[in-house]
This record gives structure tokens, C-alpha cells and sequence, in this order.
């Protein structure tokens, strides 16, 4: 029989993001295998803004439409991918009716909180750790953020990797661009969690680039008028600009994983970041340079080999993560819908 997945999650379309784009592959890579996939999303609730970022819409949803949702579809497995407004009612539901479903950890969090607002970091662990440790698994993307989840009192905790899309993101598609050389670029949200600064403030030779819209980009523009600030670039001409860059710098101590990373890598362009969870996985033997002296890092990326980095994306597949997801899902028991189940609309 097929078997069918539901995904809850609070990040999705039009968000731009690693989680989306995640879900959105991961979707195109249980579909080829024959599984089923459905997802639970903002898009059919009423929405709020979140604060600090207005562009971004969390749902109002009531416990009865949810729980109605999940008997619509009768789903094999039920994964919670976020902790927002939607996935804390999915968790309650089911708790109450004792029906097994994993959770996976996107976003610090704690972090993001405490960079914003007076809220000490353990309140927010301590929220956390209650949302995922009541589920039968908490997916992480690498195995040094596993560690550190650990240390923090999370358990069953599993892998769960990333892949790229290497036809998308090719060395192929670099060409010239109208900024003095070597270009050093940033690709992601502009917001404070991501420590743009630290990468703005180098002093470095050519020309800065930093790709991506957020809350930040007006006060960064005006604060560092000699940096290339492109706005939000997606599909080909994203794909270009990363090709067309030297050195890709990723000054973020928070990511979680940094699927920018893995776009750079794919396209030929060498990442400096520093020595913290993410990088470190993922640049650990070859592709970058990580360093405590952020700057060092940029000039010494400067002399790699573009086929290497290249060559480190190639180790990673969105059809691995896909067997890994499948892998970590705990069975939910079909007389759980026992006489319920329509289905609701499948992943496109």
C-alpha cells in the first residue's frame, strides 16, 4: 500500500528559506519514490504577522480544523516541522489521542528570541525542550548541533542531512559582473541573527555582495553605503551570481545548517566562515576555510580550488535526505483513522 506523510509546518510559501525549500525538495523526492506527502500549512488558516517580520505570516488555526486536517488525510506518519502557532496544535492533538509523530529543530530559537527581546535563553530551551522531547524523535541536520541539542537536555534526537540541486547550481553559469574583483558575496535573510556585520566590517579587497530581502536591509544599506546590497535574486540569476562570486562568506554563529553554503559550494565558489556548528560539518575536510579571523578566512578561501568546492557539494543529495526523513518516522497505527479519510490536497 502507498504509504502517506503529513507535514505540519508553520514555514512556507512565500517564505524563502531553508526550511521551505527543504520541504519543497523533500516533497519532490518522496513523490518519485511512490510516498504520498501532504502539508499542513498557514495557507488554509487565517494569519497574523509575525513580529520583526512583517513579511512573514503565522497561522490562527483552531484545534478542531487541525484535528479534522489530520483525519482528512489518515496519514502512516505525522511530522511536526516547527514550533510556531500550527505545530503546537498538531503536538497537542497528538498527545491527547496518543497518535506517534516525530518533530525536527529548523531554527535557534532561543537565539532569534533573546537577540530581540530581554528573555533569557534557558526560558526558551526549556519551552523547546518540552515541545520536541514529548514526540518519538527530533530530526537535526548535523551531527555537532545532535551534540550541542543533547547537552541541553533534548533526547532522540536523529539525523536528518540536506542535499542541492548541482544542475541548478553549476560553475557553468559564472560570468563577469560589473563590481571591481575578487568578489566576496553573502546570500540569505538580512536579519540581525545572521551577524552581517561581521562580514561588512572586514576590511577586504573588490567588492561585498549581500543577496536577500529582510528587516535589517534598510539600516545596512544606509550604514554601509560602499557594499552591493542586490535585494532577493532566485532560480538562474541567484544561480549566476553565486557561480560569478569568488568567495562565499558566511559569518552566521546560529545556523542551524546553512543550505547557502551548499549553493556556493555547488557552484565552484570556496566558503569562509567561522569555526561553529554548520560550517564545521559541512566544511570540516575541504570545500572552505573556517577561522576564527573571519577576514583571514575570506583571503585565504581566495587561493582554493573551485573544482573542490564543487566536488564537497556533490557529497551531498536531496534523495539522501529523503531516505534519512523516511528512516527517522515513527508509524502511526491505521486503526488510529479507523473509518475516517478523505484526502486532502498533496504536495505539488
Amino acid at each position: 500500500m502507498e504509504k502517506t506523510v503529513l507535514v505540519v509546518t508553520d514555514a512556507w510559501h512565500p517564505q524563502v528559506n531553508g526550511v521551505v525549500r527543504t520541504l519543497d525538495e523533500l516533497a519532490r523526492s518522496l513523490k518519485e519514490q511512490g510516498i504520498a506527502i501532504h502539508f499542513l500549512t498557514p495557507e488554509r488558516f487565517a494569519t497574523f504577522p509575525l513580529p520583526f517580520y512583517s513579511d512573514i505570516r503565522l497561522a490562527l488555526p483552531m484545534r478542531r480544523q487541525v484535528a479534522s486536517e489530520i483525519d482528512a488525510v489518515a496519514p502512516d506518519f505525522i511530522h511536526i516541522a516547527t514550533e510556531g502557532p500550527l505545530g503546537l496544535v498538531a503536538r497537542g492533538i497528538c498527545l491527547r489521542r496518543g497518535l506517534p509523530f516525530t518533530t525536527s529543530y529548523h531554527t535557534r530559537f532561543p537565539e532569534f528570541v533573546s537577540a530581540r527581546l530581554p528573555i533569557p535563553e534557558s526560558w526558551s530551551y526549556w519551552w523547546l525542550r518540552q515541545f520536541h522531547n514529548s514526540g518519538n524523535g527530533m530530526m537535526v541536520a548535523t551531527a555537532s548541533l545532535g551534540t550541542e541539542m543533547a547537552a541541553h537536555g533534548f533526547h532522540n534526537i536523529k539525523r536528518w542531512t540536506r542535499g542541492i540541486d548541482t544542475t541548478l547550481f553549476d560553475p557553468a553559469r559564472r560570468q563577469d559582473l560589473p563590481f571591481p574583483r575578487p568578489i566576496f558575496l553573502n546570500v540569505g535573510r538580512v536579519a540581525v541573527e545572521k551577524n552581517l556585520p561581521a562580514f561588512l566590517d572586514l576590511d577586504l579587497p573588490g567588492s561585498k555582495l549581500v543577496v536577500g530581502d529582510g528587516p535589517d536591509l534598510a539600516g545596512l544599506r544606509q550604514r554601509y553605503p560602499d557594499v552591493h546590497f542586490l535585494g532577493k535574486r532566485l532560480g538562474t540569476e541567484l544561480a549566476a551570481i553565486y557561480a560569478s562570486a569568488d568567495v562565499f562568506v558566511f559569518p552566521s554563529r546560529v545556523d542551524t545548517f546553512g543550505n547557502v553554503i551548499l549553493e556556493a559550494l555547488a557552484s565552484g565558489c570556496p566558503v569562509a566562515a567561522f569555526p561553529v556548528t554548520a560550517p564545521k560539518d559541512i566544511l570540516g575536510d575541504g570545500g572552505g576555510v573556517l577561522s576564527a579571523d573571519l577576514r583571514q578566512a575570506a583571503l585565504d578561501a581566495l587561493t582554493l580550488s573551485r573544482e573542490d568546492a564543487r566536488q564537497k557539494a556533490l557529497t551531498f543529495s536531496w534523495s539522501e535526505c529523503a531516505r534519512q526523513f523516511l528512516s527517522n518516522l515513527a508509524g502511526v497505527p491505521r486503526s488510529a483513522f479507523a473509518g475516517r479519510g478523505r484526502n486532502l490536497r498533496p504536495a505539488a
